[in-house]
């Protein structure tokens, strides 16, 4: 897998290639490229572009002094799809909100247009479920505690967890290799935690929601009908804030659409940046 060096450490990730329209995709914590296994096969004539985030699945420790909050973490997004000179990008993002922080950090110019595939929003960082974990890594050892607690089928599949993230049920060897780097290493646990406590008060993340409505280009917003993490309202709150967005709600799918409902969540995809003017390249006959 291919990486490249920023300036807050080492980042993989995996490139599709070719001469269609750039997507770039997000993920969740600690989660890593595979969360998009089953869409990106779906999306022939664009250029995929997967980073490995330092959200706590990757595999290579940041620097010690990284700043992996949110809107840390979000900046070093952007510098990634800036030191590979991608342009006209569509971010496509999946239970991880904070992509939309390049907006409110005045580091959109790459960005021609955004697919919100529910994801946190507005004050919801991190989502309910998710915010008595984040007090655990708060507590020195935590993580680690974490790490084993998901090794333990009913704490791993629990509706409350990650369970209830994915209506189908995640693979166990998917999240095996989501929350293998924590385990095995003190510093991909040190990274976790940094980012796992590092939302903002209430407050601030408003106030940057706020700034979302300066954002001019176009935002597909796709959200799941049966979501127990991302507030169900605030799909249609989304295409509120944005001035030029459309909203589609995927049946019979939680927070993991890209698991859930693979084929719907690529045609709307599809959809979306074909009528918005990113038409993907013809395949040679």
């Amino acid at each position: 897998m291919p990486h490249i060096e920023l300036s807050s450490g080492s980042i993989d990730y995996q490139d599709t290639g070719g001469e269609g329209p750039v997507l770039v995709f997000g993920h969740g914590a600690p989660m890593n490229e595979t969360q998009w296994r089953k869409v990106v096969p779906l999306l022939d004539g664009y250029r995929c572009v997967l980073p490995t985030l330092p959200l706590g699945g990757h595999r290579t420790p940041m620097n010690p002094d990284a700043d992996l909050s949110q809107r840390g973490v979000a900046r070093l997004l952007g510098e990634f799809i800036e030191r590979l000179g991608l342009d006209q990008v569509t971010l496509v993002l999946n239970d991880w909100g904070g992509g939309q922080f390049l907006i409110s950090e005045g580091r959109d110019q790459r960005i021609a247009r955004l697919a919100l595939v529910a994801c946190e929003a507005f004050d919801n960082f991190p989502p309910g479920p998710a915010k008595a974990a984040a007090q655990v890594c708060r507590i020195p050892g935590g993580v680690r505690l974490l790490t084993r607690l998901m090794r333990v089928p009913a704490v791993r599949h629990a509706r409350g967890g990650y369970g209830g993230m994915s209506l189908r049920g995640i693979p166990d060897e998917i999240m095996d290799d989501w929350f293998a780097p924590a385990t095995r290493s003190k510093a991909i646990r040190r990274d976790f935690a940094k980012f796992a406590t590092g939302a903002p008060d209430r407050r601030t993340l408003l106030a940057w929601s706020e700034k979302l409505r300066d954002f001019d280009r176009p935002v597909l917003i796709v959200w799941a009908a049966e979501d127990r993490l991302m507030p169900r309202e605030h799909g249609p709150r989304l295409a509120e804030l944005y001035p030029q967005s459309q909203l589609v709600e995927i049946a019979d799918s939680s927070t993991l659409i890209p698991e859930d409902q693979p084929e719907q969540l690529a045609r709307a995809l599809t959809d979306f940046l074909t009528r918005t003017g990113a038409e993907p390249a013809r395949q040679a006959p």
